[in-house]
């Protein structure tokens, strides 16, 4: 079965045509939009990740993102922007983004991210399983759904899959390299900044004190 196809959302002819030409030679089939109101009438089936740039001619970026997330609660979206302020970051996560690169930007760390989502995609299917509790928290792998007491969490993608390791090793340290490893499916070695935004949004869904900070390592939720 070929990978998912990819749609690239950018108005920069001179950025999207590199960018699609070494998809291609990656072996994606790559859609190109250059504005962002065509993406609102629909994406194909076969679409498993949408690269999404920010600062479109017709619509803003963000107001794309935030209906392709409700339209596609499983898609994959990466935002590649150069607004570079922890708020526009915060924004972009708030809006439904799984990702938020940077530009400019190395290729080579683009690319990771598209192969860890992609793979993301392709191990979607769900295997049945116990629910996780700590706390007052459950979580439903399976079904993908969080309660918080009686109150089911509205969680992104990500925010979901960070919960539900944090939740498996609840009272227990889980250092930043694993999280990225089995929650962004890469090994990391730069800025870990998506995930300590990923973490303050989780902050604010969650009981006071709910997560803490292990400065150096990582972050554990207690389990109490």
């Amino acid at each position: 079965m070929p990978p998912p196809a990819i749609v690239l959302i950018e108005d920069d002819d001179a950025i999207a045509t590199g960018l699609a030409r070494v998809l291609d030679s990656q072996g994606y089939e790559v859609r190109r939009l250059s504005r962002g109101r065509p993406a609102l009438t629909g994406l194909g089936p076969d679409v498993g990740l949408v690269v999404l740039d920010l600062g479109l001619p017709d619509v803003d970026g963000l107001d794309v993102c935030r209906h392709l997330r409700t339209a596609h609660p499983e898609l994959a979206i990466l935002i590649l922007t150069a607004r570079d302020q922890e708020l526009d970051i915060v924004a972009g996560l708030d809006a439904g983004a799984d990702d938020y690169l940077i530009k400019p930007f190395r290729l080579s760390e683009l690319l990771a991210r598209v192969r860890a989502h992609l793979r993301r995609i392709a191990a979607a299917e769900p295997r049945p399983e116990e629910a996780l509790r700590a706390g007052s928290l459950t979580v439903d792998r399976a079904a993908r759904r969080a309660w918080c007491g009686d109150d089911e969490l509205a969680l992104r993608p990500k925010e979901f899959d960070l919960l539900a390791l944090l939740v498996a090793e609840a009272g227990r340290a889980v250092p930043r390299d694993r999280i990225m490893r089995e929650v962004w499916d890469t090994e990391w070695t730069g800025s870990t900044k998506t995930l300590d935004t990923h973490v303050l949004a989780l902050r604010a869904k969650l009981p006071e004190d709910a997560i803490t900070t292990l400065r150096g390592v990582g972050y554990r939720l207690e389990a109490a």
